[in-house]
């Protein structure tokens, strides 16, 4: 199946050079490649939101968000340290 599709004259030149260059033999190639490149990164942006996703509903079903206690948290943190300095 034969498309066209107008490039504009910056994406024509930049084929071009790659042809000039000898690294694709066809203009076909270069799009091919082109959009291999594209599809890798769509792929990663939407495992990336899938996991942004999944991250946010983790949040969500963690319950209700809790006051924090500063002196609690650093008694915690101390009890922690001194566990990991005595090797337990």
């Amino acid at each position: 199946m034969a498309s066209s599709y107008t490039l504009g004259t910056h994406y024509e030149g930049f084929i071009r050079d790659l042809l000039e260059s000898g690294r694709y033999a066809s203009a076909s190639e270069v799009v091919r490649d082109g959009l291999r490149v594209l599809e890798e990164r769509e792929q990663l942006r939407a495992a990336k939101l899938e996991a942004l996703k999944a991250a946010i509903n983790d949040g969500f079903a963690s319950g209700d968000p809790e006051d924090l206690d500063m002196a609690s948290i650093k008694a915690e943190a101390r009890l922690s340290a001194s566990k990991s300095a005595r090797g337990a």
